[in-house]
């Protein structure tokens, strides 16, 4: 009578017996098959291996000698067929060799059995095995479902660093005079590397290493990419740039947790670099004529101070088309070699002497850099990135647009925004005035030539007008420090004096047409002589009138200066929505 599944004792095992004696096998059959288990018998090696993959045994019990196949290749086949499944194979021998024994268990065997049987035994390691078999198979299921989670884990990571990476994108890290290489050591990076074009020309390159790896890490990136590319986009400075993410990372990080990060502001217009780094390895700069400056970290990550004690004051450095700056993140100077030896500042500075003249820094140090690691891994994220200064016409790219809004903007608006007294020093109105601005349907996309526009008519009025700077302090290196020196000086008396503009907007049938009025309370300034100067000389102030002149449709300047209106029309190639 045949036993249904429900009634079979859980110990119970599915066992298949080869051995070509007929004798020995029906003894084994008998004892095993009154110890309460299933059994199939087989009479050699070769019908053993046939019927192991249909009967599909939990336990093989083989004779090491047997006719047609022994048990040996027997034992062989049945393993390679039991794949990752532990089935395990004893051996029922009379042999007392130990190379005879040594060689079955070579061959994927178990344990043996030996002739005659004892029921004990038998029971004893039909027991043993039975568990180990259970246990084997406990820990199959546990992997499995640990990789089905990882590969759940994995895919979710990537969706994530899909999100991530169309927050936190590279920008304009694909420009031509920017190298970088970024290694980290998991999906998501603990280092950030972002570049952003300014409105009024130039970028800003934000290099920066949080505390730990992988997600925890990055998660802190995403309001850093939001304020970096929103208020750069918007034209605030670098300072500003600094105060907002320390500020933001100050009430978001938990403790311990903060950002080590270099912040450069890139003039082209004015072969200028400002320098901000805290806690980053020092940065170097490399001059057209081979020699170096390292530029040291003077300040604190970002995320450790409050905003009342931040600093975030950048360090200015005057370049020539053609310097190079360097910047890299810990995961450089602290990479390790086989001795546990770290690559270290010393190392590093040796490779740039090396470095041939055609070579690339980040490939020299790169290189270098795996040549002393040799075959170990890194133990940090890895992040460099190399700015070359360049002729600012060799770098126009556009800046990119300022989010676009569902909401539908206003077309025909006028509004007055005066800046009076102590503010004049310590607030600039520009990125206010570009957002007004930017709230025009389709005029998004001219924000480089409006921030332009207000950029030189608010200097011009600050500097001429209220400080009454003149732009010839300016014709050479020593008279442009000279003269930033000064309007920061200046800049602590302005009380009594105001800086005033008139902003009106009207549709067109083309597109629109932008109006800006700005007056201050100084004396003015000649422009007409400031024209015909920046005409014919080189000034390290740019040509801030004439390109005013060259972007607007009309720019008129009142008698003695202190007024200037400028008009700025433009179009869109499909109708402004009403």
């Amino acid at each position: 009578m045949k036993v249904s599944a429900d009634h079979v004792d859980a110990s119970a095992l599915r066992i298949l017996i080869a051995d070509d004696s007929d004798s020995d096998r029906l003894i084994l059959k008998t004892l095993l098959k009154r110890l309460g288990h299933e059994v199939r018998a087989a009479s050699d090696g070769r019908e053993a291996v046939t019927v192991f993959p249909d009967y599909q045994p939990d336990i093989v019990l083989l004779d090491v000698l047997m006719p047609v196949m022994d048990g040996i290749d027997a034992a062989r086949r049945i393993k390679e067929m039991a794949g990752e499944e532990l089935v395990p194979v004893i051996f029922l021998t009379s042999l007392t060799d130990a190379d005879a024994l040594a060689h079955c268990l070579d061959a994927g065997g178990d344990d043996f059995l030996t002739k005659p049987y004892n029921k004990v035994i038998i029971q004893a390691k039909l027991g043993a095995f039975n568990r180990m078999r259970q246990m084997h198979r406990t820990l199959s299921r546990q992997r499995d479902l640990i990789q089905d989670r990882n590969r759940q884990l994995l895919e979710e990571q990537q969706l994530a660093k899909r999100v991530f990476d169309n927050i936190a994108h590279t920008g304009c890290l694909d420009a031509d005079n920017i190298r970088y290489h970024i290694s980290p050591l998991s999906i998501f990076n603990g280092d950030i590397l972002f570049a952003c074009p300014r409105p009024a020309g130039g970028m800003h390159i934000l290099v920066g290493d949080f505390t730990g790896h992988g997600l925890p890490a990055a998660i802190g990136a995403l309001p850093i990419a939001e304020i970096f590319y929103g208020m750069t986009t918007m034209g605030f400075s670098g300072s500003d740039l600094l105060r907002e993410i320390n500020d933001k990372l100050v009430r978001i990080l938990p403790t311990g947790m903060f950002c080590c990060a270099a912040l450069i502001q890139a003039d082209f217009h004015l072969n200028q670099l400002r320098i901000w780094n805290g806690g980053l390895p020092d940065g170097v700069l490399i001059r057209r004529d081979g020699t170096k400056e390292f530029l040291e970290s003077k300040y604190l990550p970002l995320g450790v101070l409050s905003s009342g004690r931040f600093d975030a004051s950048m360090e200015v450095f005057h370049t020539s088309a053609g310097d190079m700056l360097l910047m890299m993140t810990d995961g450089v100077l602290e990479a390790e070699n086989q001795n546990s030896e770290q690559y270290g500042g010393a190392r590093l500075k040796q490779a740039l002497d090396n470095a041939s003249a055609s070579e690339q820094l980040i490939d020299a140090v790169l290189t270098d850099v795996v040549a002393f690691c040799g075959h170990r891994k890194g133990r940090d994220d890895l992040t460099l990135v190399s700015l070359k200064m360049v002729v600012d016409a060799e770098f126009r790219q556009p800046a990119e647009q300022l989010p676009q809004s569902v909401l539908k903007g206003p077309t025909d608006w006028h509004c007055v925004y005066e800046v009076r007294d102590e503010t004049l020093g310590k607030f600039s109105p520009l990125p206010l005035l570009l957002h007004i601005c930017m709230e025009v349907p389709g005029l998004r996309r001219k924000s480089a030539d409006i921030y332009t526009l207000l950029s030189e008519l608010y200097n011009n009025a600050l500097e001429h007008g209220v400080l009454k700077l003149s732009s010839d302090l300016k014709t050479s290196s020593d008279g442009f420090s000279y003269y930033y020196s000064e309007r920061e000086r200046r800049l602590g008396n302005v009380d009594g004096h105001f800086i005033r503009f008139s902003l009106a907007h009207r549709k067109t049938d083309a597109g629109g047409q932008l109006r800006i009025i700005c007056e201050d309370s100084g004396d003015g300034f000649d422009h007409t002589t400031e024209l015909e100067s920046q005409a014919t000389e080189a000034h390290y102030s740019g040509r801030g009138l004439m390109l005013m002149q060259k972007l607007g449709n009309s720019l008129r300047y009142s008698e003695y200066g202190s007024c200037a209106e400028i008009v700025y029309d433009w179009e869109l190639a499909e109708p402004v929505p009403e």
